[in-house]
């Protein structure tokens, strides 16, 4: 029996050997790569196809950031995943990021390239390669498919790229080109317009009314003014003989003085244009200015000569109702009388209450007026002198320095009377800005004053406002003294009180804060201390001391809050700085002790052995066990059994080869990608 059993089992073996071997023949597990670029263990390449291919990825070794690798077998097994297997192949080859591995499985019909995270292809454009290799393996193209790949994989060897900075360099060297010829035709065109403009103003200047024109505008506006003042002239000198000849030297005395003057600024204007026309060359801007101060001389004397026409012709107009005129003017200088009688006592009623500064203006008004009506007599009867002996011009000449008079004497008294009345007025004014200052000083009075500013300003004030109240109860008196005074007063006190009122919104938002911040701080290290005490197993010095710290700083601001509101935030400040510190401080302690010591569940494997799946939590064993017992327990126990990693079958391993042999290249594979790519031909 025993003997027919082992028979049995020794048939079974050799069917299981002849098995294998069969097998063998048909399948291929993850295997080592040949030395060069293509292992063909399904025999499908000739010796010509293979030197050819391998002679391609060298190429594209040598002309790119690439390597591809080529295996060929009959088909995919353990495991028997095109994805799974061809990855399998490039980590047991240490294959890096830079490597590509094309798997393809003759009898199989399926291939994939494989392909490391942070190579230089995407998985987009292996996609792109595998589409278009499929063709080819359909075929048994094996060869073409290989070269293809290598092909789509270096692409156009970088000359693509080369085109690329080509043309772009092209375009920037196009667009500088066309750069430089408009920089050019636009300065050709600012330089042409700036020399049409000349020293013309770039911007227009509203305060300047030569600004908006050019040079040669300018020019011709000179010409133009010269000739016109230089006939003005003429014609005032032909109008000055006529105008004596009618009114007399009197009266045209003073149109004989503006008609020099305009002869002399004539003159100056002339010299002006004669520089401009030597054989000395000036500048644009000097030529420009030259211009400008022509036609300003010129405008000058037609306004001068204008004055004087339009004053002739008044008195051509006056000239032909002398007798009515005459009449007019003597009515008035009969209403003038009273006015200029009553100068002098008005002027006597405010000396007797203003001082001689306040009245300084008006002190010989009264004299001057009288001087006036006594003008304008003489003028009256001169004018009547002249209309009987048939001299109507010298009448009329002699009625407007009448005319002329008594309006003056006239302006002379009313200024006595404007002058009480405005000095009144600045009484009234100074008076009420007493009594807002005295108002003002005792509102501040009520503001506190630290640093002394208040009572400073509070002391001048009052001194400011006795005098005030003396001098204008005293005779004679400055009311505008008083006033200026007053005001400077009432801006001192003003800035005290502005001062004095921050003072209190800061004390009144000191306080707020302060309340703010004492219930703040007291609710913190109430919880603090909770939070300790409820550990205290656990939390180690660092922690009591910040509390403890927090705790005096909460006394020593409650302490101040009445006396100093100000230091006692800052010590209500600290104080919460510092219980945050013994809560962070606690819950370190806390979270170092707990790991690897007890379940987050409580009474759990933790502290028997298990380990512990979150190490950020305290646990019904770090909380309970370390306040109540922690002393006991504090340095006992190994934690248990250490956390456990699931590991990668993915290599982390580095380099591989570039162009022979194994060894690696130095770069760290980083693991395969594993992408959906490939599939079946």
């Amino acid at each position: 029996m025993r003997t027919r059993w082992l028979t049995l089992a020794a048939l079974t073996a050799a069917l299981a050997t002849v098995g294998l071997t069969a097998g063998a023949a048909s399948a291929a597990d993850p295997l080592t790569l040949d030395a060069g670029y293509v292992t063909d263990d399904a025999g499908v390449l000739s010796a010509e196809e293979r030197d050819a291919v391998e002679s391609r990825l060298q190429e594209l070794t040598e002309n790119s950031d690439a390597d591809l690798f080529v295996v060929i077998v009959d088909e995919f097994t353990s495991p028997s995943d095109r994805v799974a297997w061809a990855d399998a192949v490039a980590d047991s080859n240490n294959l890096g990021p830079e490597q590509y591995l094309l798997a393809v499985a003759v009898e199989q019909r399926s291939y994939y390239i494989s392909a490391a995270a942070g190579g230089p292809l995407s998985d987009g454009e292996l996609d792109d390669v595998e589409e278009k290799i499929q063709p080819l393996l359909a075929e048994d193209d094996w060869d073409g498919a290989i070269i293809l790949a290598a092909d789509e994989i270096q692409g156009d060897g970088g000359a693509g790229a080369l085109r690329v900075v080509l043309i772009v360099a092209g375009i920037a060297a196009v667009a500088l080109l066309i750069w430089l010829v408009v920089r050019l035709i636009a300065r050709a065109r600012r330089n042409a317009a700036m020399r049409a403009r000349g020293a013309m103003p770039a911007e227009p200047d509203p305060n300047d009314p030569f600004s908006t024109l050019t040079d040669d505008q300018v020019e011709t506006q000179a010409g133009s003014a010269l000739v016109r003042a230089d006939d003005a002239i003429t014609s005032s000198r032909e109008e000055l003989g006529f105008a004596v000849a009618q009114f007399g030297e009197g009266a045209t005395a003073e149109f004989g003085k503006a008609i020099e003057t305009a002869k002399a600024k004539m003159s100056e204007a002339f010299d002006l244009r004669q520089k401009l026309d030597d054989e000395v060359e000036d500048s644009v801007h000097d030529r420009r200015a030259w211009h400008i101060r022509i036609i300003q001389i010129c405008d000058e004397i037609d306004e001068a000569l204008e004055a004087n026409a339009e004053a002739f012709d008044q008195l051509r107009q006056l000239e032909q109702n002398a007798p009515e005129a005459l009449e007019r003017v003597r009515s008035a200088r009969a209403d003038l009388q009273p006015v200029v009688a009553g100068a002098a006592p008005a002027l006597e009623a405010l000396a007797a209450t203003y001082d001689a500064s306040a009245l300084a203006t008006v002190t010989d008004n009264p004299a001057q007026a009288q001087e006036r009506a006594a003008l304008a007599d003489r003028s009256i009867a001169l004018a009547g002198e002249a209309i009987t002996a048939g001299r109507t011009g010298e009448a009329a000449f002699a009625i407007r320095t009448a005319e002329q008079s008594i309006a003056q004497a006239t302006q002379l008294v009313q200024a006595i009377t404007t002058l009480g009345s405005e000095l009144g007025d600045i009484e009234t004014r100074a008076r009420a800005l007493l009594v807002e200052l005295q108002s003002d000083v005792a509102a501040a009075q009520q503001l506190p004053d630290a640093g002394g500013a208040v009572s400073t300003a509070v002391a001048s004030t009052s001194e400011l406002l006795q005098q005030a109240q003396a001098s204008l109860n005293s005779t004679p008196r400055s009311p505008h003294r008083t006033l200026e005074a007053l005001t400077a007063a009432d801006m001192q006190i003003d800035a005290a009180i502005a001062q004095g009122r921050e003072s209190v919104e800061r004390a009144r938002r000191v306080q707020q804060l302060l309340g703010q911040t004492l219930a703040q701080a007291n609710s913190e290290i109430r919880a603090a201390r909770q939070y300790i005490e409820t550990r205290r197993g656990t939390v180690g010095s660092t922690a009591r001391t910040r509390l403890s710290q927090a705790e005096a700083g909460l006394t020593q601001a409650l302490q101040l809050q009445t006396a100093n509101p100000e230091a006692a935030l800052t010590q209500a400040g600290h104080a919460l700085e510092l219980a945050r510190q013994a809560v962070s401080s606690a819950q370190a302690d806390v979270a170092s002790y707990n790991p690897m010591r007890y379940e987050d569940d409580g009474w759990g494997g933790g502290l028997f052995g298990g380990s512990s799946s979150r190490s950020g939590s305290s646990g019904l064993g770090g909380d309970i066990l370390g306040g109540i017992i922690g002393g006991l327990l504090s340095g006992g126990g190994s934690g248990g059994g250490g956390s456990s990693r699931r590991s990668s079958w993915r290599s982390s391993g580095g380099g591989g080869f570039r162009s022979s042999g194994f060894g690696g290249g130095g770069r760290s594979g980083g693991g395969r990608s594993g992408r959906s790519g490939g599939g079946r031909f």
